[in-house]
């Protein structure tokens, strides 16, 4: 139509980046050019060699013919919800209310839309996964980034939460286990979050959806489990732990004290009215995931454990990169130990040169002067042997340029 101006987008799409996903675009670029792409940089069981476990499916498909097509109440269908209250007290916390979303992001989408205002902040982990900064833009509020102690296996620093909160924070965002660094918290830190959190009358919004895949004997700890004085909203779905991302089937589960969290809770049960409901059949999934056999999992957590080692072992010997060893969920975080080299530069050419997708550090935040990189170890040890091999010849030709002569 003549004279019809441009749509000026708005003005809160401006600061929001998804580096897994945008990464896709360098990476189409480099298939145009005809490389074999190896991809290690999007976190979906699926796409490797990894099965949703057929009860999962079994259920949703007989709610499917017994006609449970239609819209649920929008928190969740019953089954579902007491389902996941039984898997809150199992982790040693009691729910105040539970919420059924799309996809564990919608759970967290709700929780930061009903809690923050325009202008106010969230502590937020760096390296962390960025949704939480995608939403805080949408809202027109601010990420206040906390950063991760790399030479403390990745462990968040409670002194220095506390120092960055002012009296616009309203509150602490937890991923444990960790994307993308792989650290699983310990105890004694997530007991001193929680002293903070209470001092300072903060909420705790903790993703725990990595919380079965963890390594070495390592124990994952629910945080609402050591805080029932103080709000605290944890995520989970059934995407990571059951291999069932396409489901889009998440929950949020809100504890403390209730004359506390009550108001809170409507707001967020206004959001979830709003959009109705999340997908009817699929919410059945979720009692026989959460209080079945879990037959899967050993077989699941033995191949990432071997992947885990292999990536460790053969990123390490990579002069010029380093790597802390990931102790859950299926992520590594190296670093890039040539001063001056940018970590977006180094990805965008080592996916054009050599086919292997990665995603640059800087999209998940990073200490200022550092470079790292994000690697996903869901591949078959063959391809991740093919795709380390093609990087430590690509990183040797790389730092060149910065005059490292792999010493």
């Amino acid at each position: 139509m003549a004279g019809f101006p441009s749509v000026k987008p708005a003005r809160r799409t401006e600061k929001i980046e998804y580096a897994v996903r945008d990464i896709v675009l360098t990476a189409q670029e480099a298939a145009r050019r005809g490389r074999e792409l190896l991809f290690l940089n999007i976190g979906d069981p699926i796409q490797y060699d990894f099965e949703t476990p057929r009860p999962l499916i079994e259920a949703t498909y007989r709610a499917m013919c017994e006609n449970l097509t239609g819209y649920s109440a929008s928190s969740g269908v019953d089954e579902a919800i007491e389902a996941i209250r039984n898997e809150a007290r199992r982790h040693g916390f009691e729910p105040v209310d539970i919420f059924v979303t799309t996809g564990a992001s919608e759970a967290i989408d709700f929780a930061l839309t009903a809690l923050v205002n325009a202008g106010e902040n969230v502590l937020v982990p760096y390296p962390g996964y960025p949704l939480y900064t995608a939403i805080l833009a949408k809202l027109e509020a601010q990420p206040n980034p906390y950063y991760l102690k790399e030479e403390d296996g990745w462990q968040p620093d409670p002194e220095e939460i506390e120092a960055k909160i002012n009296e616009n924070t309203r509150a602490i965002v937890l991923i444990n286990p960790n994307n993308p660094t792989g650290a699983v918290f310990s105890r004694e830190i997530l007991e001193a979050i929680v002293e903070i959190a209470r001092r300072h009358h903060l909420v705790i919004l903790s993703d725990e959806i990595y919380d079965k895949l963890v390594f070495d004997g390592q124990k994952h700890y629910s945080i609402a489990a050591l805080a029932p004085d103080v709000p605290v909203v944890t995520f989970n779905g059934l995407s990571k732990c059951y291999l069932a991302p396409g489901f889009r089937i998440g929950w949020g589960i809100v504890s403390g004290p209730k004359e506390v969290v009550e108001d809170y809770i409507e707001a967020i049960h206004k959001l979830a009215r709003a959009r109705l409901s999340t997908s009817h059949p699929k919410q059945y999934a979720i009692p026989v995931a959460l209080d079945g056999d879990h037959d899967h999992l050993p077989q699941v957590l033995e191949k990432l454990r071997r992947r885990r080692d292999l990536t460790y072992k053969m990123l390490n010997e990579i002069p010029g990169i380093s790597c802390v060893r990931p102790e859950g969920a299926f992520y590594a975080f190296p670093r890039i130990e040539v001063p001056g080299v940018s970590d977006r530069e180094f990805v965008r050419e080592l996916i054009l040169e050599t086919g292997v997708v990665v995603v640059h550090g800087s999209g998940f935040g990073q200490v200022p002067g550092t470079a790292h990189f994000r690697v996903v170890f869901l591949p078959p040890e063959e391809v991740l042997f093919k795709a380390y091999t093609r990087l430590a010849e690509f990183a040797e030709k790389f730092f060149r340029k910065y005059g490292f002569n792999g010493a």
